[in-house]
């Protein structure tokens, strides 16, 4: 080697190991408003589209003419009267639904016997389309108020029970074992492995039958009903009125917005201790 090739070797610094960056996997900050975005967005270009003249108003009238419409059936006493109608009976089948979700869950997910009796019946149950029980209902309670808030209770209580019993079903049988070691009473191991263990579950399935309960009442309001939104737009049906067919679609659609970011929002609470992608 040469002094001149040994002294730049000398002088050279040592490389050390080549870092490699760490990908970032998970989504980033979470905005408060972002579920917003996309309904923000396809106002706008519905709103485009109208002001362009590409949308037939008499098909699909424009925003400001559906807000028109709204706020005068508003004011007029029509509209509050239909809201409040039909909150009380999603409320009441919701409540049913939601109550028998749940005792049916933990029954078969804690019991051999429960889960023979009960799991094969819901998911027969499943297997048939709700609102095919609809005429059967209606000889069994009549045409009145009552086959309404029976069928939203179905449709609700189907997904609470599903995803209930699943996450139940998957509870590590690790903790199961820590539970016996440690000697915890029936009560101590229900409320310190099966509830943390199944509420991920249970608010999924409470997700799907808040929407469900929406979705069952569009129909049900429709059936010999004399008040409530799907009775609004029924009547809109009759005499053309797309503008409150539109107004009727999105009361429901708010309410159905609504109530899932209310759900999301106590599962990120009462999951807080759930480290998650999305938390």
């Amino acid at each position: 080697m040469t002094t001149t090739a040994a002294a730049a070797a000398v002088t050279a610094p040592a490389e050390g190991p080549r870092v490699r960056r760490r990908r970032r996997l998970s989504p980033g900050r979470r905005l408060p408003a972002a579920r917003l975005i996309g309904p923000a967005l396809l106002l706008g270009l519905w709103a485009a589209a109208s002001a362009a003249g590409q949308l037939d108003p008499g098909a699909i009238p424009a925003p400001w003419t559906v807000l028109e419409t709204g706020v005068h059936l508003w004011t007029d006493g029509t509209l509050p009267d239909d809201v409040l109608t039909s909150l009380q009976r999603a409320g009441s089948g919701f409540v049913l639904g939601l109550t028998a979700g749940i005792a049916l869950a933990l029954a078969s997910g804690l019991s051999r016997t429960g889960e023979a009796l009960i799991d094969g019946t819901v998911n027969l149950n499943r297997a048939i389309p709700t609102l095919g029980l609809i005429p059967l209902f209606i000889l069994w309670l009549g045409i009145g108020e009552t086959f309404k808030v029976a069928i939203i209770a179905i449709v609700v209580y189907i997904p609470i029970y599903l995803n209930t019993h699943a996450a139940l079903s998957g509870i590590d049988h690790r903790f199961v074992e820590l539970a016996e070691v440690q000697g915890l009473s029936r009560w101590a191991f229900i409320r310190q492995i099966v509830i943390p263990g199944a509420l991920p579950g249970f608010f999924v399935g409470l997700r799907l039958g808040v929407t469900g309960s929406w979705l069952g009442l569009v129909v049900l309001e429709q059936i010999n009903a004399t008040s409530g939104l799907g009775y609004l737009m029924f009547q809109a049906q009759n005499y053309g009125q797309t503008d409150v067919i539109l107004v009727g679609l999105v009361v429901y659609g708010i309410f159905g917005l609504a109530s899932d970011s209310a759900v999301r929002l106590i599962e990120r609470r009462v999951l807080s201790w759930r480290r998650t992608l999305s938390s």
